[in-house]
């Protein structure tokens, strides 16, 4: 098929992008003007916009059959809020109009979040589950949120939408905000993170980036007009993370807990920095608050209806260890 792909520098964008061309599509990535896209494939046409400028959306999706629209802004704090609002909401609003005004697009993958699902304390979640929409831990979950209603809204109206909702990503690639789970195990292993994060109460759903990528493309295959998919992995806590990270090293694990409380000041102290210092922080209030619920899926429909397979931890986080050592950024 003929598809193209916004966020197609990302984390999962990219491998999006290389997964795709693999298969045999026509690729062309959508990504801003000034942004190094030369880890894309050859095959893949490269061309430049702003998902805040429907005309260049417009122009970028002329004759694809499928557009995957996975870009966003993917952090725990901005500087400047309005930015969730203006990417992730209005972005989403022109890709719709931009699609509309293209009548060869014919399917539209959205890449969402399991934030906009909305917490699971105590439980495992499905699609079945709405977000309250009350209470945010981050202006990045609100803007998803708003930006799911609008999706869930085109499907209504006959929009050939299908929305992707990936866990929390791990994996090798670009070393974006999308790839925390990376970041932090390279605070880890360089000492910059001694101690367990929180008391172990966290519980996500991690997802190896190219098993979310595989689902992306069944989605496009398979996916059902209107359908939310979870491409979500094994339910566990960093704890488990850190542990496990330590026996496939034969490294240590830490000996302690960094109680929440403490990291949230630590939080405000690195976001008070991040204004100074133009560099957004690793950790910041916002993301310690998420770190105070879980976030546990199951991803059965996408097993069933598209085939979706995540690996364990057990089975992915070996090969992302393995790959920040081939690259020198952490030692064992």
């Amino acid at each position: 098929m003929r598809v193209v792909v916004t966020g197609a520098t990302g984390f999962m964008g990219a491998r999006l992008c290389a997964a795709l061309a693999d298969a045999g599509h026509d690729v062309r990535a959508f990504a801003l003007r000034g942004v190094d896209a030369s880890g894309l494939p050859p095959s893949v046409e490269v061309v430049y916009g702003d998902v805040t400028d429907e005309d260049s959306l417009a122009d970028a999706f002329h004759g694809r059959d499928a557009v995957f629209h996975a870009a966003g802004a993917v952090e725990a704090w901005l500087p400047d809020a309005s930015v969730f609002y203006t990417v992730n909401v209005r972005g989403l609003e022109n890709v719709l109009k931009a699609a509309k005004r293209t009548p060869a697009v014919k399917k539209i993958v959205y890449t969402s979040s399991y934030f906009a699902i909305g917490p699971t304390d105590g439980y495992v979640a499905d699609e079945n589950q709405i977000h309250p929409g009350k209470a945010f831990c981050t202006e990045y979950e609100k803007s998803k949120f708003l930006a799911d209603t609008i999706a869930l809204q085109a499907a209504a109206e006959g929009v050939p939408i299908t929305i992707v909702y990936p866990g929390v990503m791990y994996g090798p690639g670009t070393l974006t905000s999308g790839n925390l789970v990376c970041r932090v195990l390279i605070e880890r292993f360089n000492g910059r993170l001694p101690g367990y994060i929180g008391d172990g109460y966290d519980r996500e759903s991690f997802s190896h980036v190219d098993d979310v990528v595989s689902g992306h493309i069944a989605a496009m295959e398979k996916g059902k007009v209107g359908e939310r998919y979870l491409l979500t992995g094994e339910n566990a806590s960093f704890m488990r993370i850190f542990n496990l990270a330590a026996n496939i090293t034969n490294t240590k694990p830490p000996k302690f807990y960094i109680p929440l409380w403490l990291l949230a000041i630590y939080g405000w102290i690195s976001v008070f920095v991040a204004r100074i210092t133009g560099k957004p922080p690793l950790i910041s209030y916002p993301g310690v608050d998420c770190l105070r619920h879980q976030w546990a899926y199951s991803c059965d429909k996408a097993r069933k209806e598209l085939g979706y397979t995540p690996r364990s931890l057990t089975e992915g986080l070996p090969e992302t260890l393995l790959w920040l050592k081939n690259n020198k950024l952490i030692k064992f």
